[in-house]
């Protein structure tokens, strides 16, 4: 194969040119969040804590509705300046922050380019640019950056005399994914970073990359892998001459049917790897090696083509070989990890409709670090503290610490968390917050189902409210303590309406049996489950039965339209967003085919494959004679998951059948709703078409 060229990332240049977003001032009418105060909130993303100095680094995102685009800050804090509170020192446009060395230089990104900063002085690493991640080596003299390689001949390339043609060619699987036409591959380059210093002392004159070598050279295989990998699929090795990297080595049909991907060992100064993850069939993703360098730890699923596979946290000890399931405590994911010390990990995982943190030992021991109605994310961890990001159904993303010795000491119970960061405390002090209760309900085969109840401001149970039945998407991504920019039930409930959000079957977080009872089993026990979180609910003197919504996106918008067809009188309207209409046309149309097959069951000309005739027999278009509610259906059209023409297919056949509808189709948009005038849009008029039939 002939060398690939490197290719450029327009996106992460969009901000060039441009004045930076600053956090915006607004005032909020009526004390009820509105979608102009939810895209006015900061959001917090990495943290990076420095061991050496005791700074902080954190970023945070403010958008501009009029500008259309966002800004990405990075601020620079000295965590015990104040108990509680940060005081920023420094604050700066760039993303993906990580300390450089020992004496307060930090290393990030700022339009594709690698940027060094240190007492406000910046230094461009020259030959840095088009970078999409980095890792930082140990020792500082080398740099693993992520850059996107050109991996499919363009028209132009066949054709030169036809440079303005739009045609896209290709002969074979996995020709789209997620929201982009698959062109290019992300691969990891290992570069010298040569670095010179003014005198003896720690000022940076000049830093550029030295020779580079591409890990994945003469292959079209992914690096970190799309379309949410990022630099933590790669890890060095604290001898600075090992990298663990992850990838599935496949292509085309063979990528699209497996989720076979597996962990390599890569030596930086021979080139020679080997595959520490050859035995195991799915995921193997994630690696991060025990600060001495005895161990490797990463993420691993076990089953070839289930995406949804218990996510466990395995490790090797790098000397014997020998293998070890870490998290086999839990019966749940592990979200994600980090090594506490050289025999300890930090670990987050969804347990009963909450995420915290987890801390398990080489030895074989687990102890829970966290606790409340609340869930955390894992930023960093150094000697002494985990930073997290807490967020609830009540706030988005604040930065906190745990003391780690004293979380696992637990003497009096859990300790409290510390909050630094009261990014949204202005938003919050405008409005009046829902309150969210968990309810316990007993479901048709008699188990028991965590149902959340989210309750309006100022509720009042004398009243009648309209209440809205959430349906989950995933189809097994937890319904926790999550905040959602768009599906935010802060601001559904802020319209006086009460909202039922239930953990249904094929969620995780309760068990595996019950996260695994979905796959092959759409329109079965899940569907009687949400039946079970509405009519339970409805029992209640406060909720008013007759003007009742069902909403949902992904698998929540299949299920919309199932329940469309099966709710026997019990909603009054209905909003799908990016939801599977016909099964028959997805199993074909999405590009993770393994996705397809595990969860349909194989595919629909399969006659004597039981489970997948049950799949396509419960396809929502097969009930459409029975839909009689109004609809509204959204959808993005770069959405390459489940492709637009679900919803209109959806639409077109409510319209036919005399159904009130509508149809909002975003052509920019991916299987989310990203920009901020688009994400306005979309909160008007999912409000807008409730008030229009539930009130």
């Amino acid at each position: 194969m002939a060398a690939l060229a490197l290719v450029g990332t327009s996106c992460q240049k969009a901000e060039e040119g441009k004045a930076p977003i600053t956090k915006p001032q607004i005032t909020i009418e009526g004390g009820r969040l509105a979608p102009e105060g939810l895209w006015a909130m900061g959001r917090i993303g990495s943290v990076k804590s420095d061991i050496e100095t005791g700074w902080l680094a954190y970023t945070v995102s403010y958008y501009s509705v009029q500008e259309n685009r966002s800004t990405s800050w990075i601020r620079l804090c000295d965590q015990f300046a104040k108990e509680g509170e940060l005081e920023v020192f420094d604050e700066f446009v760039g993303y993906e922050p990580a300390w450089f060395g020992s004496s307060g230089w930090l290393a990030y990104l700022k339009g594709g380019q690698l940027y060094l900063r240190r007492d406000k002085e910046e230094v461009k690493v020259e030959g840095a640019d088009d970078v999409e991640g980095f890792l930082l080596s140990p020792m500082r003299d080398r740099v693993i950056l992520i850059k996107q390689v050109k991996t499919v001949p363009s028209t132009a390339d066949k054709y030169p005399d036809l440079p303005l043609a739009t045609g896209h060619m290709h002969e074979d699987l996995m020709y789209k994914h997620w929201d982009e036409w698959t062109e290019t591959a992300p691969q990891p380059f290992v570069c010298e970073l040569q670095i010179e210093y003014y005198g003896e002392g720690e000022r940076i004159k000049s830093a550029k990359l030295g020779e580079c070598h591409n890990i994945l050279e003469e292959t079209a295989f992914e690096c970190p892998m799309k379309p949410f990998g990022g630099i933590e699929q790669l890890a060095w090795n604290p001898n600075n001459e090992e990298i663990a990297y992850t990838c599935r080595k496949k292509t085309g049909l063979d990528y699209a049917i497996s989720t076979n991907s597996d962990i390599y060992l890569y030596n930086v100064r021979t080139h020679e790897e080997r595959n520490i993850t050859a035995d195991n069939g799915g995921y193997d993703t994630n690696p991060s090696y025990s600060p001495d360098g005895k161990w490797i730890a990463w993420q691993s699923m076990a089953r070839d083509g289930y995406e949804s596979d218990e996510n466990r946290l395995m490790a090797m000890n790098m000397e014997t070989g020998e293998k070890k399931f870490i998290s086999h405590f839990l019966d749940t994911n592990i979200d994600e990890f980090a090594w506490y010390n050289d025999s300890v990990l930090l670990g987050t995982a969804v347990i009963q409709g909450t995420v915290h943190l987890w801390a398990m030992g080489l030895e074989g021991w687990c102890a829970k670090m966290t606790e409340g109605q609340f869930d955390v994310a894992l930023g960093d961890v150094s000697d002494h503290y985990a930073y997290l990001l807490r967020h609830s159904m009540r706030e988005a993303n604040e930065v906190c610490k745990l003391d780690i010795a004293k979380a696992l000491e637990k003497i009096d119970g859990y300790i409290e968390l510390t909050q630094l960061t009261h990014e949204n405390d202005n938003i919050y002090n405008q409005i009046e917050r829902s309150t969210v209760v968990p309810r316990w309900q007993k479901t048709t085969d008699g188990k028991q189902m965590l149902t959340w109840i989210i309750y309006p401001p100022h509720f009042d149970p004398s009243k009648k409210y309209p209440t809205i039945l959430y349906c989950e998407g995933g189809p097994q991504s937890p319904v926790s303590q999550f905040w959602s920019f768009r599906w935010n039930f802060m601001m559904m409930s802020a319209g006086d309406y009460i909202i039922v959000a239930p953990n249904r079957r094929g969620l995780p977080g309760f068990g595996m049996e019950w996260n695994e009872e979905i796959s092959g089993d759409y329109g079965g026990q899940c569907m009687k489950d949400y039946f079970t979180a509405i009519d339970e609910f409805c029992k209640e003197p406060y909720v008013d039965k007759d003007h009742l919504g069902c909403v949902g996106a992904s698998f929540g918008g299949f299920s919309v339209y199932w329940i469309a067809g099966h709710h026997d009188g019990r909603f009054k309207a209905f909003i799908a967003h990016d939801g599977i209409f016909n099964m028959e046309m997805q199993y074909l149309e999405t590009e993770e085919k393994w996705f397809a097959n595990w969860d349909m069951g194989g595919a629909y000309w399969e006659k004597d494959n039981k489970i997948a005739q049950r799949t396509f027999a419960n396809s929502p278009h097969r009930f459409v004679d029975k839909w009689d509610t109004p609809i509204l259906c959204i959808h993005g059209e770069k959405d390459y998951r489940i492709l637009a023409n679900q919803a209109m297919a959806a639409f077109d056949a409510a319209k036919m059948r005399g159904v009130p509808a509508e149809l909002l189709i975003f052509p920019d948009e991916n299987h989310w709703v990203l920009k901020p005038q688009n994400g306005i849009l979309w909160q008007r008029e999912f409000r807008n078409w409730l008030d229009r039939w539930l009130k």
